[in-house]
Order: structure tokens, then sequence, then C-alpha cells
């Protein structure tokens, strides 16, 4: 039995989807790690260091400024919802 055009596509999708949690969720564990063994922990925040990193990455990606700012505005406007009210995860 072949498959349906429509579930070939579903499938590529979910593929697409899997493959974008898999890289973000990699990139975070490096930057937990990276934070962890922070030689500078009060001067120099790592956080800080990596999210502005990571915005100049993504214009050299040909992202717009206006797509970045948006992308880390409803990012950071949706995390008390995912948190719960919590400063960090238990």
């Amino acid at each position: 039995m072949t498959d349906h055009p429509d579930q070939r596509d579903q499938r590529a999708k979910d593929q697409w989807q899997t493959d974008l949690y898999e890289a973000v969720y990699r990139f975070s564990v490096s930057l937990r790690e990276l934070n962890n063994d922070n030689p500078w922990p009060r001067g120099h925040p790592m956080l800080a260091q990596a999210m502005n990193t990571l915005a100049t990455e993504l214009w050299d990606q040909s992202f717009s400024v206006t797509e970045i700012r948006a992308a880390l505005e409803e990012a950071a406007a949706d995390l008390p919802r995912y948190a719960a009210g919590q400063k960090t995860r238990p």
C-alpha cells in the first residue's frame, strides 16, 4: 500500500518539527554546560552574551532585526506561562 501524498507531507512536517526541537535542545544543553564552567560568572553573565551572539548570528544568516526582536520578545512574553510562576526549574 502506498502512502497518500498528505501522509508524506505530514511526516515531512513532523520530522522538520522534531529536527527543530532537537537542535534547540542541544543548543540549550551546550549553554547550560558553558554556564556551569563560566570562569567569570559575575563579570560576564553567559546567558546575556549568548543571546547577544545568537542575535548577531541570526542577523548574519539573513534574519531581519525586526524578525529577531519579535521572536525574542514573543519568547520572553510566553515564558511565564510555561514556567507557571516559577523563577527556575526545580
